[in-house]
């Protein structure tokens, strides 16, 4: 289920990343130890997420998957290993709300996008999904919920 697409503005925040390219097919392998590696480093630092995770995608995912994971942070980290300190930049953003387990998130990306165009909206090529409800919270994956962003040109 996708709520009511809305525009937003975002502000900036650094984070904490790690680059990624992997098959399509590798993606639920890499995921959670690339999120695990993050939030090492940052305990290792003594800093805390300041928000829920996110994976920033650098184009529309095909049959590779070109993106980083990220955690917001508060301070700036130092790199260490393939963690890397990064700014994510203030932009204007179209916002959906999918609930539902992740195999529908392909279905749900196809309903926000045909919104987008259809509301008159041109969106970079770049997207992102934050992980507001996931697995950590129980098994009934009915109730995640995941935000989908597009920023807007």
């Amino acid at each position: 289920m996708l709520d009511a697409p809305q525009i937003t503005e975002t502000a900036d925040q650094p984070t904490a990343m790690i680059h990624l390219t992997v098959a399509r097919s590798e993606i639920q392998n890499v995921m959670g130890p690339g999120l695990g590696e993050i939030m090492a480093a940052l305990d290792a630092q003594k800093i805390s997420p300041a928000g829920p995770w996110f994976t920033h995608h650098l184009r529309m995912p095909t049959d590779t998957f070109d993106f980083e994971i990220c955690v917001p942070v508060n301070a700036t980290i130092a790199a260490t290993g393939r963690v890397k300190p990064s700014q994510w930049p203030a932009m204007t953003v179209a916002r959906a709300i999918y609930q539902g387990p992740y195999e529908g998130l392909g279905a749900a990306w196809g309903e926000f996008n045909a919104w987008v165009a259809a509301s008159g909206h041109t969106p970079g090529s770049e997207l992102w999904e934050r992980y507001l409800k996931g697995p950590e919270s129980g098994p009934d994956s009915g109730e995640y919920r995941t935000e989908l962003n597009r920023p807007l040109i």
